[in-house]
């Protein structure tokens, strides 16, 4: 749906992942527009976007110019510090979902509102859960990714992460874990120096920059010190030499894309995939008709230019940064007031169902809206 930029006063980026960062420019093509959000959001979002012009430019509306006049607009917010646009105030939650990510609490006309945005009421080794303190609310705009399942107990599924990587490297393989540059990648990291995990790890693509990033934002971690131990563990891949011998000796190698659409681990898939003592582990949700997704239903990918079944043993891991079906489902019940609710962000029908569990279970009014609906709370 197009919103006339005319029309916006401001703008609140939730987090820099860019399903929600990366259309913010187009706003600024014609003029410039205030833009709220943390600062390890915009510091984040800026490396992303950049890269995303880099990769898909010509198919755009915006270039670097935009992304420039977008950050030179930038209103750094610190979490639960109130902010006034006109007659409206806002302030910002920790969402639990990224680091420097956001939850939005809304108030004007005497109504207050609620915008999850993507947010994770469950601790992880990376961040806090999310502050899910509202008050009492009118409306509450929801995500709802994982509405329809349940997450693995976060320490039943870090002890068999460890304890599956440690089994490859100790008979002498390497192993592939594709992850989000942004949080993932650093998840991987931290899990890895917490089980005190002492074979070599390598960090490779943007997830280097990203950590590079986060060490000057430590304020945004749960725990700086395991943080750092993470980081630190990793060795960084500055070559293609790094690359190949990385690829070939017993080891563990934490590379964008999480899905495997291309970065460093598209390469060292090519090495990896090949000997059946190596493993491929993907630590993040797999979008249908990526080369991850097909690896995982079908056991193929792409190998020296051509669709090959892959010997390296490949597993999956559900490292989310998203609630699962459990989590929202208690964030609706606990809320305060009668708010009205709104479902959004979800895969295959989950805002209707979550929708209609929310109407029926809790008894909230609870809708599904359709792009270019609005609604007068």
């Amino acid at each position: 749906m197009h919103v006339p930029p005319k029309e916006v006063d401001a703008i609140i980026v939730t987090h820099s992942h860019l399903d929600h960062s990366g259309a913010v420019p187009i706003f600024h093509i014609g003029g410039r527009k205030p833009v709220y959000g943390t600062r390890l959001t915009f510091n984040l979002a800026n490396v992303l976007i950049k890269d995303f012009i880099h990769l898909s430019g010509y198919y755009l509306p915006f270039e670097y110019l935009e992304l420039r006049s977008m950050m030179r607009s930038r209103k750094d917010v610190n979490y639960r510090e109130e902010v006034a646009v006109g007659d409206i105030k806002f302030e910002l939650l920790n969402s639990g979902h990224l680091p420097g990510g956001a939850s939005v609490l809304v108030e004007a006309a005497g109504k207050r509102l609620v915008y999850t945005s993507d947010f994770n009421a469950v601790e992880t080794r990376l961040l806090p859960p999310a502050d899910l303190d509202y008050g009492e609310i009118d409306a509450l705009i929801i995500e709802s990714t994982y509405a329809d399942e349940d997450h693995t107990p976060r320490k039943e599924l870090e002890e068999k992460f460890v304890e599956e990587v440690t089994n490859v490297v100790e008979s002498g393989g390497t192993v592939l874990v594709p992850a989000f540059s942004v949080g993932r990648a650093q998840e991987i990291a931290c899990i890895l120096a917490a089980y005190h995990f002492e074979y070599p790890v390598v960090m490779d693509g943007m997830a280097r920059e990203a950590s590079r990033i986060m060490m000057g934002h430590l304020d945004f971690v749960k725990d700086p010190k395991l943080f750092m131990n993470g980081v630190h563990l990793a060795s960084w891949i500055e070559s293609w030499r790094d690359r190949r011998e990385a690829a070939k000796r017993p080891g563990v190698i934490i590379s964008p894309a999480g899905m495997l659409k291309g970065g460093p681990a598209a390469s060292y898939i090519q090495t990896v995939g090949k000997r059946s003592k190596n493993a491929i582990f993907l630590v993040g949700y797999q979008i249908p008709g990526t080369p991850g997704r097909e690896l995982l239903d079908k056991g193929h990918c792409v190998i020296d230019g051509k669709m090959r079944k892959v010997k390296a043993k490949v597993g999956f891991f559900d490292f989310s940064s998203h609630s699962g079906a459990k989590e929202l489902k208690e964030t609706v019940k606990n809320l305060k007031g009668d708010p009205k609710v709104y479902v959004v962000h979800g895969a295959e029908g989950n805002c209707p169902k979550f929708a209609k569990w929310i109407k029926e279970e809790v008894g909230l009014e609870a809708k599904a809206p359709k792009p270019g609906e609005s609604f007068i709370i």
